[in-house]
């Protein structure tokens, strides 16, 4: 271990000059996201009064590289390039051949990979006129995030936070004030959409699919606001390829090739980030990691899912998007993973689901908790609940290892601290903490309420 590097950094003049966009690498194009009222493919206009008209292009482009603006770079420079790390204590203490690297995201501003979106959509906002940014946010990464990018570019920004999330994570809202932010808890009595909600369930805990409807009817009804949203669209995937492009350089400087790369996965950026650039490398034959998404048990939209078209809301406010979703009326249990709770998955993660280029697979939270402990007390760092997920299936994998011999290279990516989350790993400390089981009538009871027929 003293002969072997632990932290693997780059040069302010090595962060990417450009997102990468997977889409022309792919072997077929992703089914089209469709009008909600007519059901036809949805062109460009049609996405006006949510986006600026940079973000919708960068939404349908075929290039394979989007330039990074300077401006934006100028922002990224604060965290950018994020350190890889070897995990050499963790090894050690599973007593595994296996070699771990993770790229650790928790040290940009907000403390999360979700700046790397955040910022250029702030910024394309901003040029654009836009005075005001709505957003939905769970665990409060997001939010905070876009809060942030929003001080950056004088953006005025109106957050909806699931109430799950907004009880428990009372420090994350603070942080969206402390950036500026104005903070609800969604439901809320504010819009029509969540107004309507708690009418029929005043102790409803909220969605993300419930906080998106609500930030969509503000944004659509004022000319000088539009929406962000955190993950699921094609442009936000690309913006979070800086991951994973600075994780092959980092690699490549070590000589290493990963065999296994592990990622959580709730709408699908912080996995597409880190791994489309190495599933292009794969495509070209370069290399062949096998991909692997790790979601929530209480919300398993890739494991129990059908792949659909299907709302991206609760109040079928947005279009249609082909995915592999629980049903847009789905309210996953408030575990604290509040950034996974999403109904849905973005659909070109599902595509690449779909056409066998990944793998999933679905852990409990109580298994994701032990995980994080063992990495805060071998790391050093507490983990987000979020990347406790991939963490848990990283554990695992070492482990067997261990039993075959087999010395893999594995890389994960710990997309955000979990200093803000300290309660939830308080009750698990105290053994209040359970795995919620979720049975499949739940599941069929929202795939019901499809606006399409259910896939055989």
């Amino acid at each position: 271990m003293v002969n072997e590097p632990t932290k693997i950094t780059l040069d302010e003049s090595q962060i990417p000059r450009s997102w990468y966009n997977i889409l022309p690498d792919l072997p077929e194009p992703p089914p089209p996201p469709l009008h909600p009222a007519t059901m036809r493919p949805l062109g460009p206009d049609d996405l006006l009064p949510l986006f600026p008209e940079e973000l919708i292009a960068q939404e349908v482009t075929l290039d394979r590289r989007v330039p990074i603006p300077e401006e934006v770079l100028d922002v990224y420079r604060l965290w950018r390039p994020t350190p890889l790390i070897r995990a050499h204590r963790l090894e050690k203490s599973l007593s595994t051949p296996a070699r771990i690297y993770y790229k650790y995201e928790g040290g940009s501003p907000s403390g999360s990979h979700k700046p790397n979106t955040a910022v250029p959509q702030a910024y394309y906002n901003a040029r654009q006129g836009v005075r005001r940014l709505t957003t939905e946010t769970g665990a409060g990464q997001w939010g905070s995030a876009l809060a942030f990018a929003c001080a950056q570019y004088g953006l005025a920004c109106e957050i909806w936070m699931v109430r799950a999330s907004y009880d428990q994570k009372p420090y994350r809202r603070s942080l969206m004030r402390v950036y500026g932010g104005t903070v609800h808890p969604s439901p809320s009595a504010v819009t029509t959409a969540g107004s309507r909600i708690l009418a029929d369930d005043p102790d409803c805990p909220g969605s993300l699919g419930i906080a998106i409807s609500e930030a969509v009817e503000v944004a659509g009804g004022h000319d000088d606001t539009r929406y962000a949203l955190g993950s699921v669209l094609n442009h936000v995937l690309m913006h979070q390829t800086v991951i994973g492009e600075e994780a092959l350089e980092q690699l490549a400087l070590l000589g290493e090739t990963p065999d296994l790369i592990i990622g959580c996965a709730g709408g699908g950026s912080n996995f597409a980030g880190l791994a489309f650039p190495f599933l292009r490398e794969k495509l070209a034959g370069r290399m062949d990691p096998v991909l692997r998404a790790v979601e929530p048990a209480a919300c398993p939209s890739l494991t129990r899912g059908v792949y659909a078209y299907d709302y991206g809301d609760s109040a079928g406010f947005t279009p249609l998007l082909k995915m592999h979703t629980l049903g847009h009326t789905f309210v996953p249990d408030p575990i604290h993973a509040g950034g996974l709770r999403y109904h849905g998955m973005a659909p070109l993660l599902s595509h690449v689901y779909e056409l066998g280029l990944m793998e999933a697979v679905a852990k409990n939270q109580t298994e994701c908790f032990k995980a994080g402990l063992r990495f805060a007390r071998t790391e050093g760092i507490v983990p987000a609940p979020e990347p406790t997920h991939a963490l848990a299936e990283t554990i695992a994998q070492a482990l067997r290892c261990a039993e075959t011999g087999e010395p893999k290279v594995i890389l994960t990516a710990v997309c955000g601290h979990g200093h803000f989350d300290l309660p939830a790993y308080e009750g698990h400390l105290a053994g209040l903490l359970e795995d919620v089981p979720l049975p499949q009538e739940r599941i069929d009871l929202a795939l019901a309420q499809l606006p399409g027929p259910i896939p055989s």
